[in-house]
């Protein structure tokens, strides 16, 4: 594979059936090209980003360049939001995650992320999931793109593969109609362990991303949005995003899901891997 910062180039996809909004292609303005908040963020962390890893970015076509979208990968670093958000600059648009509300308390950080369109979200409490609604719905009028983690929270199962899945994601892409893109990278656990606090800087590292087709839920959208259903879909979507790691690492996930549930782990936090 050659060692490249650009996407590669693929052969023409089959057409997607009608029910799955298309990706737009050809020549589009990038995103980032209009002055924001997140040229300061770009002068901050790219160049250092650049300096510790190189990103080989496999069917970055498949990855929308303008439009409203859920992007969807796997979670297993605390150092991920920073690696996806460089995919997605690299990519030409502009990231947004759903974050922690109390980091929007931070002085500098709390500025940035509010300044940038990032999203508080409260783990628990009857405000939960509300900030989430609102913003997609100004992700769709404004069509841009936001970062969600189905897993909730880094992965507790022991090799790092997905773990079951929370409805955040497909909740969001159906009630508001718009896509949902997986994707999943592999080597960021080599610039930072799950839960390290540590960076390990050198040598330079190198990351494998890989971007799916948008997932088709058309079979859902019709259907009252229950907890069976936003199951039903989210399993579709972990499905996608376990393919999509399998083909980085070049093994075989096991067959099922880690759930902490199933081994008396907590739900948020860290935990004794």
């Amino acid at each position: 594979m050659p060692d490249s910062n650009v996407p590669e180039s693929r052969p023409p996809e089959p057409s997607k059936p009608a029910s799955t909004p298309p990706v737009k292609s050809g020549t589009v303005r990038s995103e980032k090209s209009s002055p924001s908040i997140f040229w300061l963020l770009a002068v901050l962390v790219v160049p250092v980003m650049n300096v510790v890893a190189r990103y080989r970015i496999t069917d970055g076509d498949k990855f929308p360049r303008q439009g409203a979208f859920v992007f969807a990968p796997n979670h297993y670093s605390e150092i991920d939001p920073i690696v996806m958000g460089m995919v997605s600059w690299k990519l030409g648009r502009l990231p947004r995650f759903l974050a922690k509300a109390s980091l929007f308390k931070l002085p500098v950080a709390g500025w940035l992320l509010t300044k940038s369109g990032q999203i508080p979200v409260q783990r628990g409490g009857s405000v939960r999931g509300s900030e989430p609604v609102k913003a997609a719905r100004t992700l769709v009028e404004r069509g841009q793109m936001v970062v969600v983690y189905p897993e909730g929270s880094l992965t507790r199962d022991p090799e790092l593969w997905p773990m079951r899945g929370k409805t955040g994601a497909v909740r969001i892409a159906l009630e508001q109609g718009i896509p949902i893109v997986p994707a999943a990278h592999w080597g960021t656990q080599q610039i930072m362990p799950r839960y390290s606090k540590k960076l390990n800087v050198f040598p330079r590292k190198t990351i494998l991303v890989k971007i799916g087709d948008p997932i088709d839920l058309a079979e859902f959208r019709d259907r009252t949005l229950n907890t069976a259903t936003l199951n039903e879909a989210t399993a579709v979507v972990m499905d996608a995003i376990t393919a999509l790691l399998e083909d980085l690492r070049n093994e075989t996930a096991p067959v099922k899901r880690w759930n902490p549930s199933d081994h008396n782990q907590e739900e948020t936090g860290r935990f004794e891997a």
